[in-house]
């Protein structure tokens, strides 16, 4: 790369390699996203010491392909970046600063204060919003279901230590790995009354747990019989959806345990509740999405009235 970026195995002796040593690259700097540090270190991985330049090639397409489809988990694209002075002292507006302003409004009480590393994401807003506009905390992200803007992070994220990483590997970096059949399927998140715009307006109905489809006044009722959560044309399919429903909630229980027991054994007991709240660790934001799948799961389990 040059002399003040770069990654080699470290050979002090012939027979074998002592270490990866790396500078200057997004392995090592913490204004990175998880995911380019886990996707940059496992490509070096495959490319100096596996030797295999071609699954390197397919991991990454794989990671751009879970990115876009919106499959990678919210706490691999956490960015954390120091609150060092007040708001006015900076001569340009940057997504941390001015994220830690806008939870001020919010919550005094619980906003950065300087010297904090105040994590964000980066959401979809309107076209031609700037990027540290669209900078939001995660967990109000999550909370009001946010769609993250993915081409935000293959654009500014990814795009440059690809570049850097597979420039003596790839012919055309841009065209091998940036564009392609992998590039062309992307998660369309559905709009939600806390995104704002013409949505705050909208009035939600309930639709059957099956097909989706918008359930008719006497369909929601549950009246003539028919049930509450489903239409006419799956009611006989009822028995069904409930099994499913019921093993989603099984299986979210399971991981909401398992990320619970994992927060009490860090903090050093088993039999008291979690009191972490260290936005450092990618667990803190599993454990909050998984406890909101499940609260999502439940409510569906309950339009089940008559099981």
């Amino acid at each position: 790369m040059n002399k003040k970026r770069y990654a080699g195995l470290l050979w002090t002796r012939p027979d074998k390699w002592d270490k990866m040593d790396s500078k200057g690259i997004e392995t090592v700097r913490r204004d990175n996203c998880e995911l380019v540090r886990k996707m940059v270190a496992t490509s070096l991985d495959k490319i100096l010491i596996e030797r295999d330049e071609a699954g390197a090639i397919e991991y990454v397409k794989g990671v751009i392909r879970d990115l876009l489809m919106n499959k990678v988990d919210m706490s691999l694209l956490v960015v954390t970046k120091a609150l060092a002075q007040e708001a006015e002292d900076y001569k340009v507006k940057s997504a941390h600063v001015e994220l830690a302003e806008k939870m001020r409004k919010r919550d005094p009480a619980t906003a950065p204060a300087i010297g904090d590393r105040v994590p964000y994401v980066i959401i979809k807003a309107a076209k031609g919003a700037k990027a540290y506009e669209k900078a939001e905390d995660p967990i109000y992200a999550l909370e009001n279901n946010l769609p993250i803007d993915v081409q935000h992070y293959l654009d500014h994220q990814l795009a440059q230590p690809l570049m850097r990483i597979f420039e003596p590997v790839c012919k055309d970096v841009k065209a091998e790995l940036l564009s392609g059949a992998h590039t062309r399927s992307i998660s369309v998140a559905t709009p939600s009354t806390a995104s704002g715009g013409i949505m705050r307006f909208a009035k939600v109905k309930p639709t059957c747990l099956a097909c989706r489809a918008t359930l008719t006044a006497k369909e929601a009722s549950g009246a003539a019989g028919s049930s509450s959560s489903l239409c006419s044309h799956c009611a006989s399919r009822e028995g069904e959806i409930y099994t499913r429903s019921l093993a989603a909630v099984n299986s979210l229980e399971q991981q909401f345990g398992q990320l619970w027991s994992q927060c009490q054994r860090c903090q050093g007991s088993l039999h008291q509740d979690v009191l972490c709240t260290s936005r450092d660790c990618p667990i803190f934001y599993r454990r909050k999405k998984v406890a909101k799948e499940l609260d999502e799961a439940h409510a569906t389990l309950s339009r089940f009235t008559d099981w």
